[in-house]
């Protein structure tokens, strides 16, 4: 989100500057697009830059193109789309990688001054909103839900409108503040993901190091996590606490949680003995058949920066599986 954050305030202290500046904002990608929908990226005609439509030879044709606009006082509002296929009759992007994206070019008006602040606002908070955009220009709601994520729909490049969610979405709670939950915070903080770090520890120097999280709670006992994390598809859970005792108590407590992604750290043979005296208890074989345990690709991971990048990749899949 600091990206986004970036281009929105390069938006923003440009208008209060009255310098010229140009939003490019993809609306639509298919394929193997490199510029997926709700990429941005802002110009303006002092020649300052933020964000990315998805790089290559089509950005930097695109950068050129603004600053031109942006020169001759021709900017205009127009909707582009790009073919990623040097066979394409038209609109050939210049890349060989297949797929489609459409772009946006939106010189930001004064009268838009207000919808950025918002933006920013929603971004520094760590919240989510929506943005609408059309050829009468862009409005947004604060905390307001987005279903899909992002949805175009074109009639014509001048009778077209785009709705599509801005800030968090994707929470992801690590139970147990260790070494690992560490190293699995930072990198999912980078990956957009508002971030909740649990631990029964008060005082752990690993949770007190621990900057990338959004949110860190320190519980009294584990079993508080069945009030402590809600269902629902945008929340994604991974128990790592410090021992056996502590993560049976976790997973008992979120075991008729429905969860988008719930997975638990630790050896196959841990697992397996957990994973029995459940099926003992009468717990039904087929709830925990989407428990992913042990969590992680099996990539051989050994360090915790190793272990977190296995944790985030199968996260990673998870989340982008249609």
């Amino acid at each position: 989100m600091q990206k986004q954050l970036a281009t929105w305030q390069l938006i923003n202290s440009s208008l209060e500057q009255h310098i010229p500046v140009m939003l490019l904002y993809v609306l639509q990608s298919e394929g193997s697009s490199p510029g997926r929908a709700g990429f941005l990226m802002a110009l303006n005609a002092a020649g300052q830059m933020e964000g990315s439509i998805g790089g290559g030879i089509m950005e930097h044709k695109f950068v050129e193109m603004v600053k031109e606009q942006l020169q001759q006082h021709t900017a205009a509002i127009s909707v582009r789309r790009q073919i990623h296929n040097k066979h394409a009759a038209k609109n050939q992007s210049g890349m060989i990688c297949s797929g489609e994206q459409t772009i946006l070019l939106y010189p930001v008006r004064d009268a838009d001054t207000g919808p950025v602040q918002q933006i920013i606002r929603c971004l520094q908070q760590h919240q989510y909103g929506v943005l609408h955009l059309s050829p009468a220009g862009f409005r947004f709601e604060p905390e307001a839900v987005s279903e899909p994520t992002h949805e175009l729909t074109m009639i014509s490049s001048s009778d077209w409108y785009y709705r599509g969610a801005i800030g968090y979405r994707q929470h992801l709670h690590i139970v147990g503040a260790g070494h690992c939950a560490l190293a699995l915070s930072a990198l999912m903080n980078k990956l957009d993901f508002y971030v909740h770090v649990y631990d029964d520890r008060p005082g752990l120097h690993t949770l007190l190091q621990n900057t990338f999280a959004h949110a860190q709670y320190t519980l009294g006992d584990y079993s508080e996590l069945a009030e402590k994390i809600p269902s629902g598809h945008q929340h994604y859970v991974v128990v790592m606490t410090v021992g056996y005792r502590t993560d049976d108590i976790a997973v008992r407590a979120l075991l008729n949680k429905t969860l988008r992604y719930f997975g638990i750290l630790g050896s196959k043979s841990k697992i397996t003995s957990m994973f029995d005296g459940y099926l003992e208890e009468g717990i039904p074989g087929k709830q925990l058949s989407t428990i992913y345990a042990p969590v992680g690709l099996p990539i051989n991971s050994h360090t915790p920066e190793e272990i977190a990048i296995s944790i985030a990749a199968e996260i990673i899949a998870v989340k982008n599986r249609p």
